[in-house]
């Protein structure tokens, strides 16, 4: 969220993913995607530079909460099944638990 002001001083914050256009005209009005205006103070430069500033913080914010949590274990290629090492579960009659993972033979 980005806070900007209105021409009455009051402040109010905008998600700035919502805003498809800013207009200086002379006064700055931000155009929601939803069709709703706001006229405020700032300078159209002053807006987008807010918005650049927001998303740059929602960037180091993600990369910070990354650099604090735990190692997760990459994601890797799974190494091919050997045919050799398969256990064959039709002709299983000891009951082992062991479940193929490869094809099935009819």
């Amino acid at each position: 969220m980005i806070v900007v002001t209105r021409l009455n001083n009051s402040q109010f914050a905008i998600n700035p993913d919502l805003i498809e256009r800013i207009n200086a005209n002379p006064d700055t009005t931000l155009v929601m995607v939803d069709g709703a205006k706001y006229i405020i103070t700032e300078t159209m430069d002053e807006a987008i530079d807010k918005i650049a500033r927001y998303r740059a913080r929602v960037i180091a914010l993600t990369q910070e909460i990354a650099a604090q949590a735990p190692p997760v274990r990459p994601l890797g290629l799974v190494s091919p099944i050997d045919p050799a090492a398969v256990h064959d579960t039709d002709t299983d009659t000891e009951g082992e638990g062991v479940t193929s993972l490869g094809p099935r033979k009819l």
